[in-house]
């Protein structure tokens, strides 16, 4: 019946679309006719419904798929609303249905991979208790399950690297890919030997700055051109065991004073750049 609800007013030839006029201007969105009266979905942060049953579920995982395939076939700049909709069969107005503007298929891209990421992660983590090997487990998970979409990557990138679009992964409409990402950070410094010799704020601090690691790690492999992002994947080998000895170096009172430091660095000038709540 969702789906249904989601074509009233609306056919696989007209709807709304997300792509520009021929002068450049945006079109305005087709109006849906006054008489339709169809309930609000219930919604995912950043206006993307939540599926109801498991048909719905299966529909709005194929327009998912189908819009990622295209964005690698045709560049997410030339992929509009309508194309998706037609390659996965489905009316304009039940794409919208489960995601009210293009942009939001990234964030369910977001939302998918980094699941994918944190299943893959705590799977190969599982028996290893070493912080260093824990985390290069993480990262390196992260780059197996990013590389099929490599090739695309950087058209993401030029959007999301705007602070104003809801595609930066600091944004308050990331924050549930984010959140997820961050717990397993959490988890990689929680499962570890590390975290009781750890002073207790900055255990509750760093799985924010891992995170923050983990987006250092993207952006240099989102230019990187290497064989199979070869250089990415030696930048984390060299740099998760200098991360680890920073960290473990902390625990030491002749440290203290540093630690104190950076934790207040970290709290005055990097947590309040992270958007915290998902928009509603």
């Amino acid at each position: 019946m969702d789906d249904l609800a989601a074509t009233n007013g609306t056919n696989g030839t007209s709807g709304t679309d997300s792509t520009t006029g021929a002068a450049g201007t945006p079109e305005a969105p087709a109006a849906r006719p006054a008489e339709v009266r169809t309930p609000a979905p219930a919604e995912l942060p950043g206006g993307r419904a939540k599926p109801k049953t498991d048909k719905s579920e299966a529909t709005r995982a194929l327009i998912l798929e189908t819009a990622m395939r295209l964005f690698q076939e045709r560049g997410y700049e030339k992929t509009t609303m309508r194309a998706i909709a037609t390659e996965a069969g489905v009316s304009v107005g039940n794409a919208y249905y489960y995601f009210s503007a293009k942009e939001f298929l990234i964030q369910g891209f977001y939302d998918r991979m980094t699941y994918d990421h944190a299943a893959d992660a705590r799977k190969r983590m599982a028996g290893t208790r070493d912080f260093s090997e824990r985390l290069e487990i993480a990262l390196t998970s992260w780059l197996d399950t990013a590389a099929p979409y490599h090739e695309f990557a950087a058209q993401f990138f030029r959007t999301a690297a705007d602070p104003t679009s809801s595609l930066s992964p600091f944004s308050n409409e990331s924050h549930p890919a984010r959140a997820t990402a961050v717990q397993l950070f959490r988890d990689v410094l929680q499962g570890s030997e590390l975290a009781p010799k750890l002073d207790a704020e900055l255990v509750e601090l760093l799985p924010d700055v891992l995170w923050l690691h983990l987006m250092i790690v993207v952006l240099y492999w989102v230019f990187d051109r290497t064989p199979d992002t070869e250089r990415t994947r030696e930048f984390v080998r060299r740099s998760t065991p200098m991360a680890a000895r920073v960290i473990n170096l902390s625990r030491y009172r002749v440290f203290r004073p540093i630690v104190r430091d950076a934790k207040g660095l970290i709290q005055d000038f990097i947590l309040p750049t992270i958007g915290k709540t998902a928009t509603k």
